[in-house]
């Protein structure tokens, strides 16, 4: 076969590889171990994404990468700032889908970033503008740790959480690898315990989770009875909370972890004394802690958030049951800050 017919083969993207991934790679190219960390190092605690900064490699060694890889960066196509702080960045990705990350600003200066996972989402929970989109597509894991890269240039990030587009588990082994970046030393270096993953409930994908990767886990329970959960949430339909509730209470926990369960409080749909009672009901014999989270209205959406005096009422019953319960105040009331607003509002716009 001539060389004129031979096709090159594609680069490799290096933020979409863990350090074992990284190191194989790198192996097939006769290279050394300890070369996976230093290119680490310079992704990720440096930001460096062009080989020929990356000093300490031989220049014959960065030229070989540059033939043979890449490393990919995202920069927020817009950002809106709340009153309160939050932070809304809409990324483009390279193919022209766009995602949404949302930096949260929490107590003495500290900040939690949401990430999405996938490009719209498959769930198609009711009370959540993303399911409106549908799935378009899962995000490699360079797609994922690059929404915590766009947002370490505006200073640091405390904690990650895996709560925006998207169903995480439905996109299982490139989150697993996107964990595992974050959870390296020589990448961004975020404990277990940094770094939450929530999900509507996919059961084996929990426990195959569990045995992968440690990370904190949150729930999005929503309801206390199957026929509500049935409504708001059509996962329940293949996993009904007593499957759902076992895998909680297999999922491995270290000590004084506990499992988060978030509970997006609906005005008369799941908010009442009975929803709390059955609430408690739920989580006996779980290390649980309930986030109490008033619904976001939004354009096209029914459901309305709840009173104040409901929330009260829910928070101080599961209090009087020894279970922590704290209520989650909704930020970034003034912006696009629920999941999938500002990435609708814009692409409504652009039509």
């Amino acid at each position: 076969m001539s060389e004129t017919t031979l096709s090159s083969e594609p680069k490799v993207d290096l933020k979409n590889l863990d350090l074992d991934a990284l190191t194989a790679f790198l192996a097939g190219l006769g290279k050394e171990r300890f070369r996976a960390r230093q290119i680490f190092r310079w992704m990720y605690r440096q930001g460096v994404s062009d080989f020929a900064r990356m000093t300490d490699l031989s220049k014959e060694f960065r030229a070989q990468l540059a033939t043979r890889a890449y490393v990919s960066q995202l920069a927020p196509e817009a950002v809106e700032t709340s009153r309160d702080g939050t932070r809304k960045y809409l990324l483009r990705l390279a193919d022209g889908q766009t995602v949404e990350s949302v930096r949260i600003p929490m107590d003495e200066g500290r900040s939690t970033l949401c990430i999405s996972t996938q490009v719209g989402c498959a769930m198609q929970c009711e009370f959540c503008l993303t399911g409106t989109f549908g799935l378009m597509r899962n995000l490699t894991p360079g797609e994922i740790v690059n929404q915590v890269c766009a947002a370490l240039v505006d200073g640091p990030v405390n904690n990650i959480v895996l709560m925006g587009m998207g169903e995480p588990l439905h996109n299982l082994d490139n989150v697993v690898t996107a964990l595992r970046i974050f959870q390296a030393e020589d990448g961004l270096n975020y404990g277990p315990r940094k770094v939450t993953l929530s999900t509507c409930g996919l059961v084996p994908e929990m426990a195959e989770l569990g045995r992968r990767v440690r990370v904190n886990l949150a729930v999005s329970l929503n309801a206390t009875s199957d026929e509500v959960r049935d409504r708001l949430m059509p996962i329940n339909r293949r996993y009904p909370l007593a499957q759902l509730m076992a895998a909680c209470r297999a999922f491995p926990l270290q000590p004084r972890q506990r499992i988060t369960f978030e509970y997006i409080v609906i005005r008369d749909v799941n908010d009442s004394p009975a929803d709390a009672k059955r609430l408690v009901k739920l989580l006996h014999g779980i290390k649980a802690k309930v986030n109490l989270i008033p619904f976001n209205e939004h354009e096209g959406s029914s459901w309305r958030a709840p009173t104040a005096e409901a929330m009260e009422a829910f928070q101080t019953y599961l209090l009087s049951r020894d279970i922590v319960a704290i209520r989650r105040a909704s930020k970034g009331a003034d912006i696009s800050a629920a999941c999938g607003q500002l990435k609708g509002r814009l692409e409504k716009d652009s039509r």
